[in-house]
């Protein structure tokens, strides 16, 4: 099946008590037991479980061809999920160049209940190999990057963890299941904000984790999601199933937006440097090719003459909006180094 028809069908069915092809939303906390005590029709709390999240769970699963997904109240708790999933004295190896939130959770949070890690330059395979651990548990990779949209060549970093038989995971949210199947070059676990292209359109808040297979791992990030609670609401599930359904449709056109901004911005004399892999000049541009079928929506870009031009051209810009986030529809730009502080990748 085409994933155009599973982003529009995937998880949905014709409500059985009215025909509505539109699911309707569930917003019960609860759910009525049978006389005996359980639960004929499968639920019983929402923080458990929930109509909406079980359709969203199977479109997700569907969507990245693997066997099960859970979706959780941010990409940040469903990323917090898989941390806590591992085990005091366990390694964790992660990109330098990544989200700054998931550094952010390894260190000040995990760092604190004895989960180790490591950060190297991930797109080059021997600082990986070096890296390795006899307790290393989890490998992250994070590509494109977040800021600079680095490349990782993913079937070679899965390669080298599963020689030491731990998990290689791969946020996705950048790319999508429209532009890069990470399933297909042997990763075994696939991480999500939805808040941002899957959504689409700004308006909800949400995370996921889809799996290749199920195995005892993954009963434990279940357990984790449904004991801890860090779900999404049952309305969140239901927009952001409705955002699915345009995402392929959405993805084209971000990329065709990327490619002319990228194109302009590179030709520009006043700006220095343009990161974006859809540009023959990007350093992993035939690495993005071969695992690609796209190059995204999201750019970054220094200017020359420092953080005051940066300033400056940022504040007569009509189109886009300063804010932060990506995915939606409309244009966003940020200043990062003043956001993320001394620590910034940029």
């Amino acid at each position: 099946m085409q994933i155009e028809t599973l982003a529009i069908h995937g998880g949905r069915e014709i409500d059985e008590a009215t025909g509505a092809v539109t699911p309707p939303i569930h917003l019960s906390t609860t759910f009525e037991r049978a006389v005996d005590g359980s639960f004929p029709r499968g639920y019983i709390y929402t923080r458990t479980d929930n109509p909406n999240r079980s359709a969203l769970e199977t479109c997700l699963a569907q969507l990245e061809g693997g066997e099960a997904a859970l979706a959780f109240s941010s990409g940040s708790a469903a990323t917090m999920a898989l941390f806590q999933a591992l085990k005091t004295g366990d390694h964790v190896i992660a990109p330098q160049d990544a989200y700054y939130g998931t550094a952010q959770i390894l260190d000040k949070l995990f760092g604190h209940w004895g989960l180790q890690a490591t950060y190297v330059n991930m797109t080059d395979p021997q600082q990986v190999e070096q890296a390795l651990q006899p307790n290393t548990k989890l490998i992250w990779i994070e590509t494109p990057s977040n800021p600079l949209l680095r490349i990782t060549d993913i079937r070679q970093i899965t390669a080298l963890a599963h020689q030491t038989r731990a998990l290689c995971v791969c946020d996705n949210t950048w790319a999508t299941p429209i532009l890069q199947r990470p399933f297909d070059l042997g990763v075994d676990l696939i991480v999500h904000s939805t808040t941002k292209y899957l959504g689409g359109h700004s308006d909800l808040l949400g995370g996921a984790i889809v799996t290749r297979q199920t195995d005892p791992f993954w009963d434990r990030v279940r357990e984790i999601q449904r004991c801890g609670g860090a779900v999404p609401s049952p309305f969140d599930c239901w927009l952001l199933l409705r955002g699915i359904q345009t995402l392929p449709y959405r993805m084209r056109s971000h990329c065709d937006n990327a490619e002319q901004v990228a194109q302009f911005l590179a030709s520009h004399p006043r700006i220095k440097t343009v990161h974006y892999p859809g540009l023959k000049t990007h350093p992993h541009y035939e690495i993005g090719a071969q695992q690609m079928d796209r190059f995204g929506g999201m750019l970054s870009f220094q200017v020359r003459d420092g953080q005051e031009a940066a300033f400056d051209l940022i504040s007569h810009l009509r189109i886009f909006k300063r804010a932060t986030s990506l995915g939606g529809v409309e244009s966003l730009i940020e200043h990062r180094a003043s956001i993320e502080g001394p620590n910034t990748q940029t």
